[in-house]
């Protein structure tokens, strides 16, 4: 039990009367109710992640006003036999009783195991790994990719699957939260009946950061994410879920104006970074935030992590899914904006990894979407994806030529695709690759009506599959597989889990081949 005497020396004071009671006898509710999480990890180190959440529900997830000291320990041992590093932080209220601990030192290419404790109650126990070091070889890495969680379309069985594969760290593309309103029925526009939802959204329609953090709240409430957190350490990105379908820069889809569009984005990104294992250099600044970024896994690759939502210009032909207009080609598109593009344009420069891949949110391949004969005269493109930016994307696969090394992993479309992407003269310059989502589009099938329609319309397109599940990448030097891992059902527990396929790349071939 938690003395007051003990509780003051651990230098909690400033709490509330009722704080205190709570940790005097060992708190009311368990304060580690969203799990655990590591991420960003480096040759050195990584950052580990908590948020104390005693009512996980309630504004202040029942912390009271105060800050709270939080001990953390890491070892190389299970058992914490042997603590190699160990230190407290301060969960304050500023930013939701949220702890990011960037733990340094550490050796590289290792395994390590983590944990928190705050009044007398302790954590479950996270596993990160290192990276290994800059000048390293490493012989083979492989990784997962994930995203597209609608909490309402699904479980997450499919995370507790991940949880027990064997992998570095998991690339998340976005789509974490969905921002919409919790209904006890809401409409399927594509099937044109209402579809009751397999789990219900807390709330409405999500505007303060409170509502931000509630949503992030119910969702992290999931055990299955819970697991996949704690066994692996997370690369995050968002994409426009985390703030509103389909936003760009200060442009969203109901026409709010930007000034006060630009409050609504800053209280979802603050609710982002107080929720995920992200460095401090993601902290929220006036202006946005700061989320692309690189990580080097020894001489084997490189990959960049790239924003395509702060920086975009807005969609053209009033987005959607619609035939080419002339503002497809308008010189003045941007989807990186001009700094993050020099940023990866010097990355691509250096050429010193075997392998360059590019981790980002909406698909570059440009596809025809008409999915029968006599849908349209004219090609579809979706006008939320790279296709819909042609001077920007040919830009890109004019820095891409020549490479024969580059990978995209791509997200959003709640289907799996892959294929290559092709410049102005239609030589092949990368190859795709298209997670599918966790549980957004529900249950899904092998293959969407239309789909034989879209493959015989592409002939970039190489693979295409409607089920729920995520991709597990094996990388050699002169290899990169893709496995498609798929789920039979998440609309209901207890999906089991198979691979749909693996399609792979060879060094200096831009083609796919099964793997």
């Amino acid at each position: 039990m938690f003395s007051r005497r003990t509780f003051i020396a651990a230098g909690a004071a400033t709490l509330a009367a009722p704080a205190i009671l709570r940790a005097q006898t060992m708190w009311r509710n368990y304060p580690f109710s969203l799990g655990i999480a590591s991420g960003d990890p480096a040759p050195d180190g990584f950052v580990i992640w908590t948020r104390l959440a005693p009512d996980p529900m309630a504004h202040d997830g029942g912390m009271g006003m105060g800050p709270m000291p939080v001990r953390w320990e890491v070892a190389s041992d299970e058992r914490f036999q042997n603590v190699v590093a160990s230190g407290e932080a301060s969960a304050r209220p500023e930013i939701a009783h949220a702890v990011h601990v960037e733990v340094a030192g550490l050796q590289p290419d290792r395994t390590y195991f983590y944990r928190f404790e705050a009044g007398g109650e302790r954590s479950l126990r996270g596993r990160a790994r290192t990276l290994p070091a800059p000048g390293a070889s490493p012989a083979a890495l492989r990784f997962g990719v994930a995203g597209c969680q609608n909490y309402e379309d699904g479980h997450y069985t499919a995370f507790r699957h991940l949880a027990g594969e064997d992998l570095a760290f998991v690339f998340h593309y976005g789509d974490y939260i969905y921002e919409y309103r919790g209904d006890p029925l809401r409409p399927d526009f594509r099937a044109n009946e209402p579809r009751v939802p397999v789990r219900r959204h807390e709330g409405q329609l999500l505007f303060s950061v409170g509502d931000y953090r509630r949503r992030y709240a119910q969702y992290k409430m999931d055990a299955d994410l819970q697991r996949a957190h704690a066994a692996h350490s997370f690369f995050m990105t968002f994409d426009d879920h985390e703030v509103d379908n389909n936003w760009v820069s200060l442009i969203e889809q109901r026409g709010a104006p930007p000034e006060l569009f630009r409050l609504r984005r800053a209280a979802a990104f603050q609710a982002w970074y107080e929720h995920m294992p992200v460095r401090r250099s993601a902290l929220p600044q006036p202006h946005g935030i700061l989320a692309h970024r690189s990580a080097r896994f020894g001489t084997l690759a490189e990959i960049n992590f790239l924003d395509t939502r702060q920086y975009r210009t807005n969609q053209p032909c009033d987005d959607g899914f619609k035939p080419v207009c002339p503002e497809v080609r308008a010189a003045e598109a941007q989807v990186l904006g001009a700094e993050q593009e020099a940023w990866l344009a010097r990355n691509l420069q250096r050429r010193d990894t075997r392998w360059n891949c590019l981790a980002q949110q909406v698909m570059m391949m440009a596809l025809d979407r008409r999915r029968s004969p006599d849908e349209a005269p004219e090609p579809i493109l979706n006008m939320d994806t790279w296709a819909a930016y042609e001077v920007p994307r040919q830009r890109l696969f004019a820095r891409l030529a020549g490479l024969d090394n580059v990978v995209v992993l791509t997200g959003d479309e709640h289907q799996n695709w892959a294929g290559t992407l092709h410049d102005a003269r239609d030589r092949p310059v990368a190859v795709e690759f298209v997670a599918t989502s966790i549980s957004s589009g529900g249950d899904g099938r092998d293959l969407r009506p239309g789909s034989d329609v879209i493959l015989a319309n592409n002939p970039q397109l190489k693979f295409v599959n409607d089920q729920r599940g995520y991709l597990v990448c094996n990388v050699t030097p002169d290899l990169w597989a893709t496995d498609f891992m798929v789920m039979d059902r998440v609309t209901v527990p207890g999906g089991q889990i198979s691979k749909r396929t693996t399609l792979a790349a060879e060094r200096g071939r831009p083609a796919l081949v099964a793997g």
